[in-house]
C-alpha cells in the first residue's frame, strides 16, 4: 500500500468517525447519507437505500468501515479528501473554544470578524437552518450538510 493509499485511509476513518454518531463502527442509513452531502454528493433517500445494500455486505442493515473502504477507496478521490479537511478547518475557525460546536455567539462572532455582522433575526435563522437535531448548536455533521446545500444553490451561508 503506497504512502498516499495510507494516507487516504487514515482519512477515510476520520471523516467516518466523525459521522459514527454513536461511536458504534457502523453507520446507519441517516448517518451515511449526511457524510455523503459532506463529501458533496446529493444521494437521494432512495438512492442511499440503494447503495448501503450495495455496501451492506455482511447484510446487517449498517455500513462498517471495513464496507465503506471496499466499496469507497477504490475510487476515491485525493481531492475529495482535501474538500473534507479544508471544511474540517473552516469549521474550527468557527468553534473557537474547540468543543466540536458552532455556538450562536461563536456564529456572530466569526461573521461580524469576517466583516459580516448579523442581526438577532439573522443569527437564530442561520442557527435554526443549520441545526437539524434541535441542540441549539451546530456540529461539524451539520455545517458539513448546509455547506454542501449552499454550495449546490450556488450560495455559501456561513463564508
Amino acid at each position: 500500500m503506497s504512502k498516499l493509499q495510507v494516507h487516504q485511509l487514515n482519512q477515510l476513518r476520520e471523516i467516518f468517525g466523525r459521522f459514527d454518531m454513536d461511536s458504534d463502527g457502523s453507520l446507519t442509513m441517516l448517518e451515511l447519507a449526511a457524510l455523503l452531502r459532506s463529501l458533496g454528493l446529493k444521494p437521494s433517500g432512495d438512492q442511499v437505500q440503494v447503495l448501503l445494500a450495495n455496501m451492506d455486505s455482511n447484510m446487517n442493515g449498517f455500513v462498517e468501515f471495513d464496507e465503506l473502504v471496499s466499496t469507497i477507496l477504490p475510487d476515491i478521490n485525493a481531492q475529495v479528501l482535501v474538500n473534507q479537511e479544508q471544511l474540517l478547518g473552516v469549521f474550527k475557525s468557527f468553534d473557537r473554544d474547540g468543543n466540536g460546536y458552532i455556538s450562536a455567539a461563536e456564529l456572530a462572532g466569526a461573521m461580524a470578524k469576517m466583516g459580516q455582522p448579523l442581526t438577532y433575526r439573522e443569527l437564530t435563522h442561520m442557527i435554526k437552518e443549520a441545526d437539524t437535531n434541535g441542540d441549539g448548536v451546530i456540529s461539524f455533521n451539520e455545517f458539513a450538510t448546509i455547506m454542501a446545500r449552499s454550495a449546490s444553490n450556488g450560495q455559501n451561508m456561513f463564508i
